[in-house]
């Protein structure tokens, strides 16, 4: 016997907040191709290349007070 739409709905309705979100999460994961830790892997790489380029000194990099003070610029 299979559980109807409206059953799985109430019972997750019913979880905690955390529980919820978990769920959600699980049931996005599964539409998806790329699981979380291909995905984490990819952005570890990324991550990886990133640090690797600014510390070859190869990234132009500004002050953070330059930064800040060009979003607040641009945002008013």
């Amino acid at each position: 016997m299979s559980i109807s739409f409206a059953e799985v709905e109430q019972q997750a309705s019913s979880l905690l907040p955390d529980e919820r979100a978990r769920l959600a999460e699980i049931l996005l994961e599964s539409l998806h191709s790329e699981s979380v830790v291909e995905i984490e892997t990819a952005w570890q790489n990324e991550i990886a290349q990133r640090v690797a380029v600014y510390e070859r000194g190869e990234a132009e990099c500004f002050p953070a007070e330059q930064v800040f003070a060009e979003a607040r610029r641009i945002t008013k």
